[in-house]
């Protein structure tokens, strides 16, 4: 695998577009989030997502990297799977802390990551639009949502073992460092005059 300029172009490019697999991923788990630490938490919109793929990719040494575990996930098939899922979570994790940012947010989106991991999972394309249908957890990669403008999901790599884990790398580092928590929306107390 060789990584260029115009790599990180075409990765940025298919993650923007990965908005109708992506978006409802983030806000199901914000639902299941919220309810789980009693607070409510802003839906992000398709637009919102695209936005902040920008914002990511706008920064050449996050985007190499981002775009670097990205292309290794969408490859990534293991013969029988299990015995492989280490490697798959390894990077998951990382991407989403990628994307994230710094400390506090990178551990928090590697957290996220194992949560929305265990709720997706594609076993099979989906016969009609050959985009990937979940095959368990809560339906949260919602087909059926009116935003959904379907570009590139007929990719012959969307049946390996690391998409599910990318989509839901994806999901924890986007809904990580976009807005939504109360606990982000003010100065932190803890900050120091100087």
């Amino acid at each position: 695998m060789r990584i260029t300029p115009d790599t990180v172009v075409s990765e940025r490019d298919w993650i923007r577009e990965r908005a109708p697999i992506v978006v409802p991923l983030i806000n199901d788990t914000r639902t299941a989030l919220g309810e789980l630490f009693e607070t409510d938490v802003g839906a992000v919109d398709h637009e919102q997502y695209r936005r902040e793929v920008e914002v990511v990719f706008a920064d050449g040494d996050r985007a190499v990297n981002v775009a670097g575990y990205v292309r290794l996930l969408r490859d990534l098939d293991v013969e029988g799977d299990y015995p492989g899922f280490v490697v798959d979570e390894v990077l998951g994790r990382n991407l989403a802390s990628t994307i994230a940012g710094g400390q506090p947010l990178a551990l928090l989106a590697e957290a996220t990551f194992h949560y929305a991991d265990s709720h997706v999972h594609y076993a099979e394309l989906d016969a009609d639009d050959g985009r990937p249908a979940p095959s368990s957890g809560n339906d949260t990669a919602g087909f059926d949502d009116p935003q959904d403008d379907t570009a590139g999901f007929d990719d012959p790599q969307d049946d390996t073992a690391g998409l599910d884990d990318l989509d839901a790398a994806l999901a924890a580092g986007f809904q990580t460092r976009l807005p939504g928590w109360e606990w982000r929306e003010g100065a932190s107390p803890f900050a120091v005059d100087c």
